[in-house]
């Protein structure tokens, strides 16, 4: 199993499935021991704003509230960069300990040895 798992998750209301299995998997993993960092790019930037996650729904899914502060408390969410720039959303817009972050990091993270990259 990997050491560390960097999950990027693209989608957020506009396909709640793909979404919730990213932080379902987020959660899990954490919940594990595993080493997280979540990258929120896309519909999913929306959720690094505080109570956006309260605003998402989807039947027999775990609250995404819930899984959100799961991998914050044992892990690292960020936010793209690029993405948080065309919602017009800056670091002060944040949930305490998103970060935001670009490509560069994203790719760092994702291509360090003994790390597993999951796409949503």
């Amino acid at each position: 199993m990997a050491k560390k798992l960097v999950i990027k998750v693209t989608a957020g209301a506009d396909a709640p499935e793909r979404c919730s299995q990213a932080f379902t998997v987020a959660a899990v993993a954490v919940a594990s021991g595993v080493e997280v960092s979540l990258w929120l790019t896309g519909e999913s930037s929306w959720f690094a704003l505080p109570g956006r996650a309260a605003e998402f729904e989807l039947p027999h899914a775990a609250p995404l509230p819930d899984l959100l502060e799961s991998v914050l408390a044992g892990g690292q969410i960020t936010l793209c960069t690029q993405c948080a720039a065309r919602r017009e959303i800056t670091e002060k817009d944040v949930i305490e300990g998103v970060r935001i972050a670009g490509a560069q990091v994203f790719v760092s993270e994702a291509t360090t040895d003994g790390v597993q990259a999951l796409v949503y």
